[in-house]
């Protein structure tokens, strides 16, 4: 039975030692805290003369013998006293019947997480005790120095956050069949930090989307080359997007860094979908520029052009095909040539020389689809803008 049962509720006073701030589980959503909980009350049952007013102590032998609060955690998942080597429990009474009552817990409690900002969001989570049979009529609950009640450790860290703020707030609870319940509240405010997932997600995604734009560079007639680095960066892309969400839990609603890796996947996706463009176009223009000299002269037929395929060459345009012969020289003529050199001979070989790198400038130049142009400059702008307007709004 309480202490001055029938009378006014009694005071309990309550002050907490944070040992250590153990886990934090986004896909829980919950946290794990070590604290030492000590209440204070008088029950003038207990009070003993005492020429030297010394307290007495006791260990946990003594609690089942004793009316003590009974405190428990709104919200807890598990719990536990320290019981190594013996139970972490201690009772201290003074001679005019002052009770300290401390003991060193462990408690796992939910915390509600909004993770629209993930991962440069900042997390408000509380431990919330109440007494679980003892209304407002009965005992009060209090901090027993204000917030001073409330002490941390200096050394208390997480690898992903910081804690920002450790405070002590109070209020009443209500149940529909019970009435009103003094209730206490241990407040703390993490902030993420951000550095983890820069490495982890961000800069990956952002060289994925990079090394897709060197597509843009390579020959548009190199199909396997193009084709397979796209798709690189797809796969890649989808491994980094499918990592993160196994590490978080199922919300129905967009986090941030979904925001940021779903528009990387576009931009790595548009640059697959380029080329599937460039490609057909390529198709098209040079198959109405084969029909264009069919219909110019009849002397490029299917023979033609299968021995164009075969000599080595490749004629782009109708000058090369006009101007340039790619017959292969016989024995006798390269004897004759060889005995019968000329400074001029020299001369003519050096000019063609010249010709033939001005001519492989011209062809890679020609080669550079206009598609590609554009989106050498389109891409990298569109996507720092959407950088700056993204690290803009969320930090």
């Amino acid at each position: 039975m309480r202490p001055g049962f029938g009378g006014s509720p009694v005071p309990v006073g309550i002050d907490v030692q944070v040992e250590s701030v153990d886990s934090i589980s986004e896909v829980d959503m919950d946290f794990t805290m070590t604290f030492y909980l000590r209440h204070y009350w008088k029950d003038e049952r207990l009070s003993f003369p005492s020429k030297t007013n010394k307290s007495m102590t006791f260990d946990h032998r003594l609690i089942e013998k004793i009316w003590v609060p009974d405190i428990f955690f709104v919200h807890s998942k598990r719990s536990f006293i320290h019981d190594t080597t013996m139970e972490n429990i201690m009772l201290r009474v003074h001679p005019d019947g002052n009770v300290l009552f401390s003991l060193r817990i462990t408690v796992s409690a939910m915390c509600l997480m909004d993770f629209s900002r993930f991962p440069l969001d900042t997390q408000n989570c509380s431990l919330e005790l109440e007494s679980y049979a003892y209304s407002e009529e009965d005992l009060m609950l209090y901090w027993k120095n204000g917030n001073k009640s409330l002490n941390t450790e200096e050394h208390i860290s997480l690898s992903q956050f910081f804690i920002e703020d450790f405070s002590a707030s109070s209020g009443l609870a209500f149940y529909s069949s019970t009435g009103w319940y003094y209730r206490l509240f241990i407040n703390f405010v993490l902030r993420r930090h951000i550095f983890f997932f820069v490495l982890q997600t961000y800069f990956p995604a952002i060289l994925m989307v990079m090394l897709s734009w060197v597509s843009f560079w390579i020959d548009r007639r190199a199909v396997p080359a193009r084709v397979s680095l796209g798709i690189t960066t797809v796969l890649t892309m989808s491994t980094i997007v499918t990592g993160v969400s196994a590490s978080m839990p199922q919300v129905s609603y967009v986090k941030a860094v979904d925001v940021y890796l779903w528009v990387s996947s576009v931009f790595v996706l548009l640059s697959v979908v380029e080329y599937a463009a460039v490609n057909y176009l390529t198709t098209v223009e040079e198959q109405k520029r084969f029909r264009k000299r069919g219909k110019i002269s009849g002397m490029y037929n299917i023979d033609t052009v299968q021995a164009m395929a075969f000599d080595g060459c490749y004629h782009d345009s109708e000058t090369d095909m006009d101007q340039t012969s790619c017959s292969l020289p016989s024995e006798e003529d390269s004897m004759r040539a060889r005995y019968t050199r000329s400074p001029s001979t020299d001369s003519t070989r050096i000019k063609r020389r010249k010709s033939l790198g001005g001519n492989v400038g011209r062809i890679l130049l020609e080669n550079n689809h206009a598609i590609d142009t554009y989106s050498r400059i389109i891409y990298p702008i569109v996507y720092i803008v959407f950088n700056l307007f993204y690290w803009g709004v969320y930090l």
